[in-house]
């Protein structure tokens, strides 16, 4: 298995891993990452990834906000592609080598620039390998090594994408195993581990694995105005690891005497679900995993899509599920205006019909056997199997 990069690629890898050990124990699970990789300890780990290493691998910068003559003649970027071109080739070369040594049955790609070389050493060694996009529209790495791929496992319908239909399987977006339709008593669960209150409300907000300063700055600007009018109100804004001080820092300027006790802030956190479980209202971005994650759980959502994504999917995946009342949707110009984000939230916070209303909407497009329909996906590609493989 192979990805990396954000949570919206490693968290379906696990959950799909989750289910392989469930159907094949004696499966055995390697995850080959990317060099540098700050999640690169996320799948070390999980109890179902047996082994871990780490390739190089590079990143082809595009900016759908500048025409091709600026990208062309910008030195900088053009020189980090440069630098990043001999690593994917260095890449290539290990992955061959490793994946020579390994005999893998298949290689499964969620997705990220380390799919390209992986994928790439596995064509070489024939071996089988199984693309996945989360979005409507592919990612640059899994359009690159489209080709060789034995299966396109996607999360819509098909006559969506660019390959070839014969080759195609929709299996949607896999979620992790702890993802669950929310009752009461289980939000009092989720609330009462988390030495949450069992009363009163709570709103989180979550950037994704390396978290969002532009997200983290508009709560905090926000958060004098929430805690004011919700007196019962916590507030937990999961940072990113690198954010997580400056974040911190930025509350405690706010100078909120004793009710700066009820906001926390964590770097990164391996127990998110309990987390959105215990929530009333989540902020978060527009990443395909996480959507299906909420949507598991019924979440009442307002998601900012990250708008300098290449192909901007994330605004599309938003407009999507905004259109038919699933979701808030705001853009990043929009949190920056004072107050806006805090009268969004306020409004979700003091109408918990409106808050079933969106919760019963996203939950439509939930897809609860996702990891184990693409876990059988992957099984079935590999045929005779890992120890048939390493007969060869």
């Amino acid at each position: 298995m192979t990805g990396g990069g954000s949570g919206g690629h490693i968290t379906p890898i696990l959950a799909v891993a989750h289910e392989l050990k469930r159907l094949h124990p004696a499966a055995e699970i390697i995850y080959i990452g990317q060099k540098g990789d700050t999640l690169s300890d996320i799948p070390a780990q999980d109890p179902n990834i047996d082994a871990v290493y780490a390739v190089w691998a590079g990143k082809l910068r595009r900016y759908a906000d500048e025409d091709w003559l600026k990208r062309l003649t910008d030195v900088r970027t053009q020189a980090l592609n440069i630098r990043d071109i001999s690593r994917l080739v260095r890449g290539v070369w290990q992955s061959y080598w490793l994946l020579r040594k390994l005999r893998p049955a298949v290689i499964f790609t969620r997705g990220g620039f380390v799919s390209v070389p992986v994928a790439l050493g596995g064509y070489l060694n024939h071996v089988p390998y199984i693309t996945h996009d989360s979005d409507s529209l592919p990612s640059l790495a899994n359009r690159l090594i489209a080709r060789g791929a034995a299966v396109h496992a996607v999360a819509l319908p098909a006559e969506l994408y660019p390959y070839p239909t014969h080759k195609t399987r929709t299996v949607g977006v896999p979620a992790g195993a702890h993802y669950e339709a929310l009752t009461p008593q289980l939000q009092k669960q989720y609330r009462s581990k988390l030495g949450l209150a069992t009363t009163g409300k709570v709103l989180l907000l979550t950037g994704g694995g390396n978290g969002s300063r532009t997200l983290n700055q508009a709560l905090v600007a926000n958060t004098r105005y929430l805690l004011g009018t919700f007196p019962d109100l916590t507030i937990i804004n999961i940072a990113g690891r690198t954010l997580e001080a400056e974040t911190n820092k930025a509350y405690d300027a706010l100078e909120l005497g004793s009710a700066r006790s009820r906001v926390q802030v964590h770097g990164f956190i391996g127990n998110l679900h309990e987390y959105s479980g215990a929530a009333d209202v989540v902020i978060a971005r527009a990443g395909a995993s996480t959507l299906a994650e909420f949507a598991l759980q019924a979440r009442a959502c307002i998601i900012v899509p990250a708008p300098q994504l290449a192909g901007d999917h994330q605004s599309k995946n938003a407009k999507a599920l905004a259109e038919r009342g699933a979701i808030v949707q705001l853009s990043e110009a929009q949190i920056e205006q004072p107050e806006r984000l805090g009268r969004a939230v306020g409004e979700l916070l003091g109408d918990h019909v409106k808050r079933e209303e969106l919760a019963k909407q996203l939950a439509t497009y939930a897809r609860p056997d996702a990891a184990t329909d693409l876990a059988k996906l992957i099984l079935e590609t590999a045929g005779g199997g890992v120890d048939a493989s390493r007969k060869k």
